[in-house]
């Protein structure tokens, strides 16, 4: 195979794709896969293996957004279980400490994450989880604006996989800025609490779908590898896990700008 450029970090080391131009003075090595090693690697020559990848992907995205948004039109539509579920705050609570352990182990332990079944049973607890919080979330608001939040969400999403894979420009490399514009969103939002208004929370919540957006954008060009940076086919879990999360978070601030002053 032709030699590859590697570009180092401190943490998981990342990988130019063919796509790139070769630079001089690295040597092809076998890939580390120990803890958070080999997260990303450069693009296979065989196709066979990432559209297998590919497909692994987007199977388990599917199956945990059936699941969590099927627990949010249940705790929609259901005034039993939204009463349940606002007079026991303490569910909520556990669901966000199971989520955040989940996330960080998903996240911090490489050799959790690649070995089966502790990724799935791992990713269970986390879509199981996060898809209470998100019920619990939805159940506060009206039944219009969490289907029009649904309905936006999945065209938004739609909308941008289709473009992801089709243009040129490489998102891949707008992870410093989107990193940034992270820190930014959070400190508006602690500042929004101070000073709440109507009109606020729809610039708040426009600016995090925007965002979360051009995540999923340069995510889904992880996953193709078509572009500077590519997943490695061993991480469709890690894969799963930033898409789901991608699009729960779009879905919660579309409710945001739909939900009305809630």
């Amino acid at each position: 195979m032709a030699t590859m450029a590697t570009e180092h970090d401190e943490g998981t080391p990342l990988k130019v794709s063919e796509h790139a131009p070769p630079a001089t003075g690295y040597q092809d090595s076998p890939p580390s896969y120990s803890e958070n090693e080999g997260m990303f690697a450069r693009t296979l020559d065989d196709t066979t293996i990432r559209r297998y990848f590919i497909r692994k992907v987007f199977v388990i995205v599917g199956v945990q957004l059936l699941f969590t948004f099927g627990i949010v039109c249940v705790f929609t539509y259901s005034s039993d279980i939204r009463n349940f579920t606002q007079a026991t705050p303490a569910f909520l609570y556990s669901s966000f400490g199971i989520f955040i352990v989940m996330l960080v182990a998903l996240n911090c332990c490489g050799d959790i994450r690649r070995q089966y079944p502790w990724n799935i049973l791992c990713m269970t607890l986390l879509t199981l989880s996060l898809s209470y919080m998100v019920g619990a979330i939805a159940s506060n608001y009206n039944t219009a604006s969490v289907m029009i939040a649904l309905g936006s969400t999945v065209a938004v999403c739609l909308a941008i996989i289709l473009f992801a894979s089709q243009t040129r420009f490489d998102f891949t490399l707008c992870y410093g800025f989107l990193l940034v514009a992270s820190i930014v969103l959070l400190m508006f939002g602690f500042f929004s609490i101070f000073f709440y208004s109507r009109i606020l929370q729809i610039v708040y919540g426009s600016l995090g779908a925007m965002i979360f957006s051009i995540f999923l954008a340069a995510d889904i060009q992880l996953m193709l590898a078509n572009h500077r940076y590519g997943l490695s086919p061993e991480e469709y879990i890690f894969g799963a896990l930033i898409l789901y999360l991608d699009i729960i978070n779009i879905f919660l601030y579309m409710l945001m700008i739909f939900g009305g002053d809630r």
